[in-house]
């Protein structure tokens, strides 16, 4: 069953195709990748391993690769399946990170991320991580997913974030939205990229619409119910922060 309604399919034409361009019209978006990968380093399973057992990560919606990058540059212990459903972009990943395919400490899976998660077992896998992909999701579809990343993630299982948190606050949340325009105006028009220009205020207006936008305290509230225990948001810029949760 097609399910692209369920979740934004900007990125399959020329979003995807030049996404390297948001390191410059939303730096921010670079660093919460980092942060990703960072939080990971000092994770340790809860459950009784045998051996060296390296850790399992489930990455939702790679992109280009470049939170994959930042995950497999944390630690070396880990095995990454990276799913994503868009091939322009999925490609450009396998294309840059092929060694780490060939490594075997990486495999890339072309599927939306509740198909995906739903076909593993229950308390399989350590990690569930993602950035700048969940709020491209419609509410009741971002609701299952996240049921389905506590079902398989293990107990004390991590579940880590780097997203568009919206500002409880709406005048403060909107007065950022502002100054994010004004960097694509800066960034596109000084590289004549009129078509992209547009293509991200187009897309823009869907990270903040009612049935995408993911306000902090609602998005706390939704890892409550799902299960997750003391989800926190912190390192905040802007309109972006880092939300963190485990399974008990």
């Amino acid at each position: 069953m097609d399910k692209s309604y369920l979740f934004n399919t900007d990125f399959s034409g020329v979003l995807g195709e030049d996404y390297d361009l948001l390191k410059h019209i939303c730096p921010t978006a670079i660093e919460m990748s980092h942060l990703v990968g960072s939080t990971i380093k000092g994770y340790t399973s809860a459950t009784t391993r045998s051996g060296t057992a390296p850790l399992t990560v489930i990455e939702l919606g790679c992109g280009t690769g470049i939170t994959t990058l930042s995950l497999l540059s944390a630690r070396s212990d880990i095995l990454i399946t990276a799913i994503d459903n868009e091939p322009t972009m999925l490609n450009q990943a396998k294309k840059s990170l092929a060694d780490y395919v060939k490594s075997e400490r990486l495999s890339f899976l072309e599927e939306d991320a509740l198909s995906a998660l739903s076909t593993l077992p229950d308390n399989s896998v350590d990690i569930i991580a993602s950035a700048y992909t969940l709020h491209n999701f419609l509410n009741d579809y971002r609701n299952e997913v996240l049921e389905q990343c506590y079902r398989v993630l293990i107990p004390g299982g991590l579940f880590i974030n780097g997203d568009r948190y919206g500002l409880d606050d709406i005048s403060a949340h909107t007065a950022l939205i502002q100054q994010e325009v004004s960097q694509y105006f800066k960034v596109l028009t000084a590289l004549k990229r009129i078509d992209l220009l547009e293509h991200w205020i187009v897309h823009l207006f869907s990270d903040e619409s009612q049935n995408h936008c993911m306000r902090e305290s609602a998005a706390i509230r939704q890892m409550v119910t799902c299960g997750f225990t003391t989800p926190v948001v912190q390192d905040r810029n802007a309109v972006s922060a880092l939300l963190t949760a485990m399974k008990a």
